[in-house]
């Protein structure tokens, strides 16, 4: 039994009414159903991650992966809408039969549509930037604000670091890299201080020796300028120990 074309189970799953004769071969087949719901997933996971968010320019490497899967280092089509194979001589030899099979191939490619493959190209296209975006792959440009360089505190010898302060989308985030022989009791926390030290206000606990860390809104960063990571206990108490590992000051790079 012969199954839909890829194209027409791209356009069924992006909402296109079938024919008749499509609709009694999905009720028929289970691996035609399985294809236009698979195109449909890919739909609804490309629709769904962008909606009410800005379009972002996906990086080149995206487009040479839809250029990959669709096999487009060439034209898909020739100036006369033929492939090489129908434009090409029949040999002296070949048979009626061959000659039957090439008119008939050409048949089926003239009446073939373009707007299938452009459908087919769309849900690709939709699936690879859904998949990237899941992943990870298309991400917002981070702009370096600030930037520290963490120096060891007595007590700490030898430890150090480097705190980056990013700005991504119009919000703040600290990121931090720890170089520091530490205990496996307790667990050490990131603080912004004010360059007196008379204030500070808690961004997190830092889990292994990195780590990133949202800036509330509220927070004033021309008065929060020093970075600083504590070792604290586990005793309750949300204060700053008064043990810190390292500390620096933010300035532009």
């Amino acid at each position: 039994m012969s199954h839909l074309d890829p194209e027409v189970a791209a356009l069924l799953a992006m909402g296109e009414q079938p024919s008749d004769a499509d609709r009694r071969h999905l009720d028929a087949c289970a691996d035609c159903r399985a294809e236009v719901d698979s195109f449909g997933r890919a739909v609804l996971a490309g629709r769904a991650s962008g909606a009410g968010e800005p379009l972002l320019t996906p990086p080149d490497r995206v487009w040479e992966s839809i250029r990959s899967e669709l096999s487009l280092s060439t034209p898909m089509l020739d100036d006369g809408g033929q492939d090489d194979a129908d434009s090409a001589p029949a040999s002296v030899g070949a048979s009626r039969g061959s000659r039957s099979h090439l008119a008939s191939r050409r048949r089926r490619v003239s009446r073939r549509p373009v707007f299938f493959v452009l459908a087919g190209a769309a849900v690709a296209v939709v699936a690879i930037v859904a998949g990237v975006w899941a992943s990870g792959g298309i991400v917002p440009k981070a702009d370096v604000i600030s930037e520290a360089r963490l120096d060891g505190l007595p007590g700490w010898s030898g430890a150090g670091g480097e705190a980056l302060l990013e700005r991504v989308d119009g919000h703040d985030r600290v990121v931090i890299d720890l170089a520091a022989s530490v205990p496996d009791d307790g667990y050490r926390e990131v603080w912004l201080l004010t360059a007196d030290a008379s204030d500070l206000v808690s961004l997190g606990t830092l889990d292994g020796s990195t780590g990133t860390f949202d800036v509330p809104d509220a927070v004033d960063l021309s008065r929060f300028t020093v970075v600083d990571i504590s070792q604290e206990d586990v005793d309750g108490d949300p204060g700053h120990s008064g043990d810190s590992i390292v500390r620096g000051t933010l300035s532009p790079p």
